[in-house]
This record gives C-alpha cells, sequence and structure tokens, in this order.
C-alpha cells in the first residue's frame, strides 16, 4: 500500500490565474504527482510525457487560449455572454414547444450529480434506478403511440425518423430503392432524412400524401401527426395502400397531442417517432431532447439504439437491464445500419418523470388547456378576417395574411418579443404550449388586428368544444406508477428512491476505458439551468441569439485551436453522430473532385464498433486493417490493403491514442500512407483526453477528427446520454461541413453536406459545460490535466501488472491515458470469468473497468486526471484483494463454484434472509475492504440472468403484483 502524504496546494503556482479551478479538477496534489512519479521511476511529469509520447507529434508551442479564469469570473463573463440572447414568447412550433420543468424535476434530476454523474447501465445490477426511470419512458411511449415496443430514447426526433427509414429500408421485402416523405413534415425532418439517404442510393420522394399514387414503388413513408401546419390528417387510407405494396409507415407525432388524438398504433403506423421535448425538457436552442421510437414487436431485434427489459435476479427477484444486449447494432460492425450507441438517458428520465408527475389526467388536461386556448385563438383571427388553412387542429394554426403585409405583423411581434413562424410573405404560423396564457392570445390578437382594441372579449370567443375528429377512445398510463407520485413528497422520495439505486461519481471513480468518466464541475453545469440559454427556440432570429452565437465562435475558436483544425461544426449531438459527419464530409469531399467512386474505408480490427458502423452508413465499404502483437495497427497489412484499394481508397479511420491504450509510434506514416493513396484520415476522438495540449491530430495528419465532448470537455454523461460529438476540419473540408435547411450554416451550400441533427447547432445548451471547462482550465490548465491523466494510468498500471498483466504497452513500457488489464489466464486457472471480477468490485464500492473490449477477457481502466492518489489506491486495492480471492479458489482454499466472485454481487437481503450456507463469511462478502464500512455501496439486486430476459422479453412496467409475487 502506497503511502498518502497530507493534502498540499495543486501542480498550478499560486499565483496563477488558472490555481482556484485547475487544484479542483485535477485530483492528484503536488506531493502525490511526485510520489506517483517516484513510484514509476520518474523525475518530473514532464520527463514521463517525454517517454510516453512519440517526440515526433509533440506539440512545440503551447496552445492560444484566453488566460484561465477562476469559477466566479469564468460564470459572470458567461452570465455577461448569455444576458446578449433575447428571451422572447416563441410560437414558432417545428416540435419545440415552450414547456414547465417541475421544479422537483429540475432540482433532483437535472441539477443532481447523482444522476447525471452516471454512466450507462452496462452494470445493471447498480443501474437501477435509471432502469426503472427509462422502463417508466418506454411504457409512456408504447401507451402513448399505441404501439408494442419502444426503445430508451434517440437523439432527437430529425435523426429517429432517419433510423426508421433505414430500418425500413432493412425489413421492407419489395426490393424497392424509394422512400416517400410528406411534405407536411417539419422542414428539419426532412433535411436530415435527405442527408442520410443520399450515400446510401435512397431516393426521397417528398410529395402529398392525399394524391401519391404508388406508382413508383417505396419500401417506407413518413407522415407528421399533426402535419407541421397544424392540420390532423386520417392517414387511414394511405397506410393501407402502402402496406399493399410492402412498404412500412413511419409516423412522426407530437406524444402530447396522443393523449386526445387516436394513437398511430391504433390507425395502422409500424413505426412512431417523435420528440418529448415538451414533456418538461427546456427548449435549449435545439437540445438535448429524447426523441422516442416504437414499433411492433416483430421488429424488436431491428430496433436502433438501447431497449430497457425486465429480467431477474439469481434469487428470482425481478431486476432490469439492457435487453437483447447482442443485437445493438454497433456490434455488428460493418453489417449494421444504424451507429447509435448511446441515447439521451438523462433527458428520457426528465420526460418520463414529468408523466410520473402530472398522470394521465394531468398530461390530458394540459394538452385540452392547449387545444382550448388555439381553438379561441383561430375564432378571434376569423373575427378579425384572418383564414386558417389548418384542418382539424390541436395546437399549431397557419394563418393566410390576405390583405395584412408581413412586414406589419413582424414588427407588431418585435414590439411584444414574440415569435411566430414565417411560411412565406403570405402566411404565419402559431403553435401554442402549456406555457400560454389567454393574456398571450390578447397580445396575438392585437398583432394581428393592427391595434390595442379588439373588437370582441376573449369571454365571447372562447370555444370549449373540440372539433377533433379522430379524439382517442384508448386508455394510457394505467399502471400505478403514472398514477401514485403525484404530490411532492411522494415524488421526492421515489427520486431519491430510485437514485440511491445508480452508482455514480458521487460514491466513487467510474474506471470506464475510453469513456473517460472525470469531473463534471459544479461550476460547468450551473448556466445548463440558466432561462438565458434554456428558453430560446432553435428557430428564433439571429437578433435574439447573439449570445449563442459568441458562444459558438469562442468554442469553435479554442476547439480548432486545440485540435490543429481549420474549423469546427457543432451540430452533431452524439460521437456517432461526430463519426458519421466527419465521414459524409469526406464522402462529399472526393464527389466534388470527381471521385465519388471512392467509398472504401480502411478500419483496424481494434476500432470502436461505431466506425465501421458510420462507415457502411456513408455507403463505404469497410476493410479491416490487421493490427501486431503490441496491438499496433499493422503498418505492412496497412500499405498492402492502401495498394490494394488505391483507386477506391476514400478513407482511413484511425483513434489516437489507439484503442489499446498506446501512443503508436508510426501514426505520422500511417497518415501519409492513406494521403499518398488519394484517402483522408478520419481521427477518432474518443482518446483525446491524452492529447490536449500535447500533440494535436491536425498536425499529425488528420483530415477531420470528430471530439467527444462529454468525455474529453467535461459533459456528464447522464447515466447514457446527452452528448455531443462536434468535428473538427482541415481547410479544403471547410465547404462540406454540414448545413441546415432552416437556418443557413455553411457558406458553401453548394458542397453542404446537409443537415445531420435536428437543430442547427445539436444540443446547444449543453455547450456552456465544454465553454466553462475550458475557460476555467487555460492552455496551462488543460495541458496539466492531460499529463496527470496519463500519469495516472501508468500509476494503476504500474500497481496492477504483477497482479493483471498489462496487454499492451508503448516503446518505452508505458501506457497513454488508459490500460487493458489480461485477465484471460484465470478462467482456466479459477474458473472465473470477467463478469466475476467485474461483480465483485460492486461488493467493494466500484463501477467496473471497461469488461471484454476491445479484447475479450479483458477489462480497460481509465482512471481520468481528476482521480487522487488515495482513490486510485483504493481502486488499486479493491483489484489486488479481489486477485487474493482468486489464488484462493486456485489453491483450492475456496469453492470452485460457490465462491465471493461467482455469487457477487452480495445484497442486504441476500446476507440476511435465509440460511448462510456458503464457505465464506457474511462479513467477506459484504465489507471486503476498511472502507466499505466506512461508507458501503449496497447493489439493490443480486446478479441478473440476461438470458431469461431475452427468453422472456419485456419492455414496459409490469403489473405492480408482479413484484409482489
Amino acid at each position: 500500500m502506497v503511502s498518502h502524504a497530507p493534502q498540499t496546494k495543486s501542480t498550478i503556482p499560486a499565483n496563477s490565474p488558472s490555481s482556484s479551478f485547475v487544484q479542483r479538477h485535477i485530483g492528484p496534489n503536488t506531493d502525490e504527482i511526485q510520489q506517483m512519479l517516484k513510484f514509476l521511476g520518474f523525475a518530473s511529469l514532464d520527463d514521463l510525457i517525454d517517454r510516453t509520447l512519440p517526440q515526433a507529434i509533440r506539440s512545440q508551442q503551447t496552445l492560444q487560449l484566453p488566460d484561465a479564469q477562476s469559477e466566479y469570473a469564468a460564470l459572470a463573463k458567461l452570465k455577461n455572454i448569455a444576458a446578449k440572447n433575447q428571451v422572447c414568447r416563441s410560437y414558432i412550433g417545428m416540435g419545440y414547444y415552450g414547456c414547465i420543468t417541475p421544479p422537483v424535476i429540475g432540482r433532483n434530476i437535472l441539477e443532481n450529480p447523482g444522476w447525471y454523474t452516471a454512466y450507462t447501465p452496462y452494470q445493471p445490477e447498480i443501474a437501477q434506478g435509471r432502469l426503472e426511470a427509462l422502463l417508466n419512458f418506454q411504457t409512456m411511449i408504447i401507451d402513448l403511440t399505441g404501439l408494442e415496443i419502444a426503445n430508451a430514447s434517440l437523439l432527437d426526433e430529425a435523426t429517429a425518423a432517419a433510423e426508421a427509414m433505414s430500418m425500413s429500408y432493412g425489413v421492407s421485402k419489395n426490393k424497392a430503392h424509394s422512400y416517400f416523405v410528406s411534405r407536411d413534415c417539419h422542414p428539419q425532418t426532412i433535411d436530415v432524412l435527405q442527408t442520410r439517404a443520399k450515400p446510401l442510393g435512397i431516393n426521397i420522394i417528398v410529395g402529398d400524401h392525399q394524391t401519391f399514387d404508388f406508382a413508383q414503388p417505396i419500401f417506407g413513408a413518413v407522415l407528421q401527426y399533426p402535419a407541421t401546419d397544424g392540420t390532423i390528417y386520417d392517414y387511414r387510407a394511405f397506410i393501407d395502400k402502402a402496406h399493399e405494396v410492402g412498404a412500412l409507415v413511419t409516423v412522426a407525432a407530437d406524444p402530447l397531442s396522443l393523449t386526445l388524438l387516436t394513437p398511430p398504433g391504433e390507425f395502422g403506423a409500424d413505426i412512431a417517432v417523435g420528440s418529448t421535448q415538451r414533456f418538461g425538457i427546456p427548449l435549449g436552442f435545439g437540445g438535448p431532447h429524447a426523441a422516442y421510437f416504437a414499433t411492433k414487436e416483430e421488429y424488436k431485434r431491428q430496433v436502433p439504439g438501447r431497449i430497457v427489459g425486465l429480467s431477474k435476479d439469481v434469487n428470482g427477484k425481478p431486476a432490469l437491464r439492457l435487453a437483447l444486449q447482442t443485437r445493438e447494432q454497433h456490434i455488428r460492425r460493418e453489417k449494421a445500419t444504424s451507429n447509435i450507441c448511446t441515447a439521451q438517458v438523462l433527458l428520457a428520465v426528465m420526460a418520463g418523470m414529468y408523466a410520473v408527475y402530472h398522470g394521465p389526467e394531468g398530461l390530458k388536461n394540459i394538452a385540452e388547456n392547449i387545444h382550448k386556448l388555439t381553438l379561441t385563438l383561430a375564432a378571434g383571427l376569423k373575427l378579425l378576417g384572418y383564414k386558417i388553412s389548418s384542418k382539424d387542429i390541436f395546437d399549431t394554426l397557419r394563418i393566410e395574411l390576405g390583405k395584412q403585409s408581413l412586414e406589419a405583423i413582424l414588427e407588431g411581434c418585435q414590439a411584444r418579443n414574440i415569435n411566430l413562424r414565417i411560411f412565406d410573405e403570405t402566411a404565419i404560423g402559431i403553435s401554442l404550449d402549456e406555457t400560454t396564457t389567454p393574456e398571450d392570445l390578447i397580445d396575438l390578437w392585437q398583432i394581428f388586428a393592427g391595434k390595442d382594441e379588439l373588437p370582441f372579449s376573449i369571454e365571447a370567443v372562447t370555444n370549449s368544444t373540440s372539433d377533433i375528429l379522430q379524439l382517442r377512445q384508448s386508455s394510457y398510463l394505467t399502471h400505478p406508477v403514472f398514477n401514485r407520485y403525484h404530490s411532492e413528497t411522494d415524488l421526492l422520495r421515489y427520486l431519491h428512491k430510485l437514485e440511491t439505486k445508480d452508482l455514480s461519481l458521487t460514491t466513487s471513480m467510474i474506471p470506464l476505458g475510453s469513456c473517460t468518466m472525470k469531473l463534471n464541475a459544479t461550476a460547468e453545469m450551473i448556466p445548463v439551468s440558466w432561462e438565458e440559454f434554456g428558453k430560446i427556440h432553435p428557430f428564433a432570429p439571429p437578433s435574439q441569439t447573439r449570445g449563442y452565437q459568441i458562444l459558438f465562435q469562442q468554442l469553435e475558436a479554442w476547439l480548432a485551436e486545440i485540435t490543429g483544425f481549420a474549423g469546427i461544426s457543432l451540430q452533431p449531438n452524439a460521437g456517432s453522430q461526430g463519426e458519421y459527419a466527419g465521414l459524409l464530409v469526406i464522402h462529399e469531399y472526393h464527389a466534388s473532385r470527381g471521385e465519388a467512386h471512392r467509398n472504401v474505408c480502411l478500419i483496424p480490427t481494434s476500432a470502436h464498433g461505431t466506425n465501421p458502423a458510420s462507415a457502411v452508413m456513408c455507403g463505404m465499404k469497410v476493410v479491416a486493417v490487421a493490427c501486431d502483437s503490441d496491438g499496433n495497427i499493422d503498418v505492412d497489412d496497412l500499405k498492402a490493403k492502401a495498394e490494394k484499394h488505391s483507386h477506391e481508397l476514400a478513407a482511413l479511420m484511425v483513434t489516437y491514442p489507439s484503442t489499446h491504450g498506446v501512443f503508436e509510434e508510426g501514426i505520422q506514416e500511417i497518415c501519409a500512407v492513406v494521403h499518398r493513396h488519394g484517402g483522408q484520415v478520419y481521427m477518432d476522438g474518443a482518446n483525446m483526453n491524452a492529447q490536449v495540449g500535447l500533440c494535436r491530430p491536425g498536425d499529425i495528419g488528420a483530415d477531420v477528427c470528430h471530439l467527444n465532448l462529454h468525455k474529453t470537455f467535461c459533459i456528464p454523461h447522464g447515466g447514457g446520454g446527452p452528448g455531443m460529438g462536434p468535428i473538427g476540419v482541415a481547410s479544403h473540408l471547410l465547404p462540406f461541413l454540414p448545413g441546415h435547411a432552416v437556418v443557413p450554416l455553411n457558406k458553401s451550400t453548394q458542397h453542404s453536406t446537409g443537415a445531420v441533427a435536428a437543430a442547427p447547432w445539436g444540443s446547444a445548451s449543453i455547450l456552456v459545460i465544454s465553454w466553462m471547462y475550458i475557460a476555467m482550465m487555460g492552455a496551462a490548465g488543460l495541458t496539466e490535466a492531460t499529463k496527470v491523466a496519463i500519469l495516472n494510468a501508468n500509476y494503476i498500471a504500474k500497481r496492477l501488472e504483477s497482479y493483471y498483466p498489462v496487454l499492451y504497452k508503448g516503446k518505452n513500457g508505458l501506457v497513454a491515458h488508459e490500460c487493458i488489464l489480461d485477465l484471460r489466464s484465470l478462467k482456466k486457472s479459477a474458473n472465473i470469468d470477467i463478469d466475476d471480477v467485474a461483480k465483485r468490485l460492486m461488493d467493494y464500492g466500484f463501477h467496473a473497468p471497461t469488461v471484454s473490449w476491445p479484447v475479450a477477457g479483458t477489462i480497460m481502466v481509465e482512471p481520468t486526471e481528476s482521480e487522487s492518489q488515495a482513490e486510485l489506491d483504493r481502486f488499486c486495492d479493491a483489484l489486488i484483494a479481489i486477485r487474493q480471492e482468486i489464488a484462493d479458489i486456485e489453491s483450492g482454499k475456496m469453492d470452485v463454484e460457490d465462491n465471493l466472485l461467482k455469487n457477487a454481487p452480495h445484497t442486504t437481503e441476500s446476507l440476511i434472509v435465509g440460511d448462510w450456507t456458503h464457505p465464506y463469511s457474511r462479513e467477506q462478502a459484504a465489507y471486503p475492504a476498511p472502507w466499505t464500512r466506512e461508507s458501503k455501496f449496497w447493489p439493490s439486486v443480486g446478479r441478473i440472468d440476461a438470458a431469461f430476459g431475452d427468453r422472456n422479453f419485456v419492455c414496459s412496467c409490469l403489473p405492480m403484483e408482479a413484484y409482489s409475487n
């Protein structure tokens, strides 16, 4: 056990302007850093870095970034930027609405690190709270859509529609290559569909569903419900005809409207998608918001993303986990049709809890009130002489202006700080929402009347009679969870009960390799809740979003400096979206040069599974490149593959440092080989945490790189989302960055790839987190953080190498910011699987590292720079103690089947209920280390039977009697 010195000051000088934050972000203090360096045999951090990083790629200049700010100063500066945004009443609609976040949900979920610092629930025994909250979300979606199965959320409505198109393409049996898109869909959805269809050779037909004659074969169609102009269509006849030709029909439906309208599943839809933003999620200038995806159970193995399912633990107790995990698309690599490997968990939890908070009657009352106000607004506008062209409306009107000028209307809106949708010079759109009041209607009438005096009173035009022709008859949200927690006391306790079932960074380090679970500082998170960022519609006029534009410009400039690229696109709202966008940029670049035939993408066998999936989505052919015995790319094999496919070579996808946790010495040669054969180099930025301030992808030779802001730049994982995956590109690729149909982005629209996300700047509101991180760290702090991340990883590798061999090391016997520990021999020596070690770590109070990836039978550990030496030692001590427990099995001291690892994790119930028959004590099971006596995290269920859950698939809430039984 390594001794620990008293806490002292940071390695950043005390008089540095960054001292007030950097010392809080970086876990080890000066003395701890020196102790760890001494243990490793180095005199200084720079000595360690010089031996770890290839000198040929080491940056010779410090990053040119603004001086680091204290937490107080950075918050004050960002508050001044935020003040340049203008918060208006936005009735723009188009899938984005004002709403009210119940304070109990805002404070106890959105602003609660117990919820937002947790990781994706791959270890379900210590994630039962999030999984239950997601099961509530899935149940809500199944009930509202009238379909049989729903996933645990997707990124946004437009990309969910694109996933529905891809799924339809895959399962349709009619061999057609055309997809019908109703012209009544939201324009951003049409834009994303066109972007996604182009590289796959899918022909998009945008038309009127009422006149489409099906003469041209289609494999699927998407319809908006209600339509973008507010009209509620009866789609039954269209769906029947589509089914006759073997096409699948997707309905993009507003979930709040489904409390009043006949749900898509009841009128024949095969898939339903949409956004749950208006279920208590702030507008946030476009995100993050949780999209939903629902379909028929027969397609459960084709559903993109993740599904929470019910299973049982070893004691027969109901337990939740990610169901059908082997069907996750990205695991299929080059056979995948989707690269989605994440969700919007935090937002899905909020949306689901919004339904729990309000219940079915509460949601219906909100919808009815909005509908009543919309009818009243329409009645008044008609009295003012306007024509309403929307039919059978819910919350949206299209108003024909007639003789009234658009300019006059907009002047009236500006005077009252109101935003309306402009269809064209002759028509205006108004969408009402949960925040709309009768007083708001008066303001709107006065704008359209051109004067304050109205020829009628609001009482005279109020109409309580619904004109909805497709009124819903079926019940929804009947499960007790949606009818039990309506007082704040009850809901608060329910939220807290679920939170305590989850291990998050509030409990201990989460040492997942390639996932960078670093500190998500409170100062970084505070601005997310500011209304100056949260209450802005993504399509608000630029004059109202100057604060956001300053934020984007500064963040783009900082990220360009950090990466060495000429430009940044902030639109991709997940790492998978960043991969896709980056490859799409390369695809369009080749096409612009008359080389559209370049479609081969070289990908090392060690790559993330999303890499080949993204390449396939861009219409590329994946060619695998071998790795050598040290885990590096086999340069000879790369050269041979590049030579063989020279004429068709589009790109190489490479992760740096490698997925094996090593700085490959030959990275510049690798890039040069690809360039010699006309290809472009795409760098997966998942491991950027080991590069910031030390080297830059653009200098190394990459042409494009995506950045996981939810890893390197401190956006929290939120239990599996949100994230952001912006891309940086070299100068020759700038014209090909994503554009947007609603808000012009790219100056060179001729070559723009089109939108890859629904909102122009993706999940804009969480970009404030990364802005704060960079502003508070500064160049010196960011560089120091990278060095300490590498130090911490090497410290763990050195402490554990005599117990678990480190599988891959660099030229000088060092690792990068993560290391892979080889546990494969334990199966033979003690019948211990990798899962046994992962579950036993829970008894010690830790989340497991990344399990069996990128090499089966190994664990990949990434400690990050935010963990102190004391926490690193605690983790190492746990793994060393587990190795001794395994040694007891190897020696015959402990039974090979009935032992501490095979029975892990141990719950309180398993320790106190029934006879204790195991050949080890309760104390050994529950309190294996001193710190577990001081603060014990108890898994709420025992080891879960995943196979049982797949055989007995359930993805919605069961009746309460099922739990009592």
